[in-house]
């Protein structure tokens, strides 16, 4: 019997009993969900690598069957793009004045209801939040999908400042653009340029929390059309993506033609490569 076990099954209040088994079990079967993921991800490897089922049996004490259905059974490794056993999705609050209270823009909201279920899909437990009206979150939390672009949030905007290969861009008196520094290029969404047209351009990236123990995977347009685009993108095209970074830091930029009356994406595409940031370090 394990210490932790041994420490609830001491425990003589009855409510507090319940609730420290039942977060025990959630915590084991978070814990479960991620070394099936992590043990079908390691026969996925070899596989590639050039060995056949019979050999990774034999040489991993199991039967040929077992190997087969580990691999073709139980949470897709790519799922570790999004994060490892819970993640929380965060959207922005924006003050209606109308309304007079804080709402989630609509596209904002499908938004997150669509990284949720992506994330549910891969056997991920989700919780959802939202940058305050204030533009305050806490970044400092592990499994964060943050759905904001640098000007609903300081918090996001120094978030953002880390990225050494794209940025945001906002001139006084100009609409928001994104910049790849690496080649120059400067994207600017259809709705702020003339001729007026419905093509946003989104952000993805994986950022390094302000300390330093752990990553906010970061997404945002430079209108909310952009944010849809780029989880189009990964609900159509996760397991390119994690083949391409893992759980590095990188970043890319999305093109996404889009609906102008319900600003659904009709087109997504990168513009450019997924830049590891690593590799940009030691560049």
């Amino acid at each position: 019997m394990s210490d932790e076990l041994q420490r609830i099954t001491a425990i003589d209040d009855p409510y507090l009993l319940l609730r420290e088994v039942t977060k025990r079990l959630a915590d084991a079967q978070q814990e479960v969900t991620e070394l099936a993921r992590l043990r079908r991800r390691v026969v996925q490897d070899l596989h590639a690598q050039g060995l056949s089922y019979a050999q990774i049996a034999e040489k991993a004490g199991l039967s040929r069957g077992r190997i087969h259905q580990i691999r073709h059974t139980g949470p897709a490794p790519e799922g570790s793009f999004l994060g490892a056993g819970a993640v929380t999705v965060v959207t922005p609050l924006r003050w209606d004045a109308e309304k007079k209270r804080p709402v989630v823009a609509m596209a904002d909201m499908n938004s997150g209801k669509r990284l949720e279920e992506l994330a549910k899909s891969y056997g991920l437990a989700v919780s959802s939040g939202h940058v305050q009206v204030s533009g305050e979150i806490d970044l400092n939390r592990d499994g964060l999908i943050v759905v904001c672009g640098p000007g609903m949030s300081e918090a996001m905007k120094d978030l953002y400042a880390q990225d050494t290969v794209l940025g945001w861009e906002h001139p006084e008196g100009e609409p928001w653009a994104l910049v790849d520094r690496r080649t120059g290029a400067k994207y600017n969404a259809g709705a702020d340029i003339e001729p007026r047209r419905p093509h946003d351009v989104g952000y993805l990236g994986r950022l390094p929390r302000p300390d330093g123990n752990g990553s906010v995977l970061a997404i945002a347009g430079i209108h909310t059309a952009g944010s849809l685009g780029v989880v189009h993108l990964l609900t159509s095209d996760l397991n390119s993506l994690w083949g391409q970074v893992g759980e590095r830091h990188f970043s890319t930029l999305v093109s996404v033609d889009y609906d102008p009356e319900t600003d659904e994406p009709q087109s997504v595409e990168l513009l450019c490569p997924l830049y590891l940031h690593d590799e940009e370090t030691t560049a």
